[in-house]
């Protein structure tokens, strides 16, 4: 695979994205690949269970890119959904030869799509925010995907990283840039994590973001900060929109995505340690359910 753009911060991401992964997540790859068919052109790999190695009884998270919506859903409400609210999000449960269940959560957009909301041009934090963070690209159709692919994760890191650089004033450490990066994502979001997450990603891997700090310094070196008073504004703004697509985020999820509300009880005990016991009324309901919860949970402080 060649460096994106045959630059620096390319080629790290080149190099990263290549990573291996444990054989029990490239058997979830095949099979969701297999329920989708052929307009899948690539999937990553990315969030907890790559970060930390530890695959026991959690659920994998993907990202699955493929040529268009009507490609895949014709003329399906899914298609509009995907456009509008994206991305679809849907839940599977492969089961290996030898025996292992791996469940999974996969994240639906179109590659243009992801091309889009990764970049600069994206207002909305979440995609871009999410793959500025380690990821493994664990399937890609040709190299034409593979290069496409890697020049939106540099971008991802570009401007989850501009995004606050007026923030940290001049002389920032890496650990200022991206711990402040992702406690305003973190804010952006309806989030069951403590507020010191940001630095724990960071220091989970220090060596990975000093690095790029490197590169995006030397990057730097010629432009402008940027002004802080509208960058404060911008994440006030951020804050507003993510939250309000979060809500409309799950209450489309209650439709699309299958044992959705025992996933986000699930989600939110084991980050915030709240306790939800869900009952059958809910889960016949999922969709009163799931906005009950969230009022009941945002009083109980189990999200932010």
């Amino acid at each position: 695979m060649t460096a994106a753009a045959g630059d620096a911060l390319g080629a790290f991401l080149d190099a990263e994205i290549k990573g291996s992964v444990a054989a029990s997540v490239q058997g979830a790859v095949d099979d969701i690949r297999r329920r989708l068919g052929s307009s899948v052109a690539a999937v990553l790999f990315y969030g907890s269970c790559l970060r930390t190695g530890d695959l026991t009884e959690k659920v994998l998270d993907f990202y699955v890119l493929i040529d268009g919506y009507r490609a895949l859903w014709g003329r399906r409400p899914l298609a509009l959904a995907n456009r509008l609210i994206p991305p679809n999000v849907f839940y599977a449960e492969t089961r290996l030869d030898d025996g292992l269940v791996m469940r999974s959560k996969y994240a639906v957009l179109s590659l243009p799509h992801f091309e889009r909301l990764a970049s600069a041009r994206a207002f909305n934090a979440s995609v871009w925010a999410r793959f500025a963070q380690p990821c493994r690209l664990v399937y890609a159709r040709d190299q034409a995907v593979e290069r496409r692919v890697a020049a939106a994760l540099a971008e991802a890191v570009r401007t989850m990283a501009s995004s606050v650089r007026p923030l940290v004033g001049a002389n920032f450490s890496a650990a200022e840039l991206w711990s402040c990066a992702f406690r305003q994502t973190y804010r952006a979001e309806l989030r069951a994590e403590a507020a010191d997450k940001g630095r724990e990603l960071y220091e989970l891997d220090r060596n990975r973001y000093d690095a790029l700090t490197d590169i995006l310094r030397g990057e730097w070196q010629a432009t402008m900060p940027g002004n802080r008073a509208w960058c404060r504004l911008s994440w006030a703004l951020r804050r507003i929109q993510g939250k309000t697509l979060n809500i409309l985020r799950l209450v489309k999820g209650t439709f699309t995505f299958d044992g959705g509300i025992d996933y986000l009880a699930w989600k939110i005990s084991r980050h915030s340690g709240v306790k939800i016991e869900i009952t059958p009324w809910q889960r016949r309901h999922p969709l009163l359910a799931g906005l009950q919860l969230f009022w009941r949970l945002r009083r109980r402080g189990a999200f932010r």
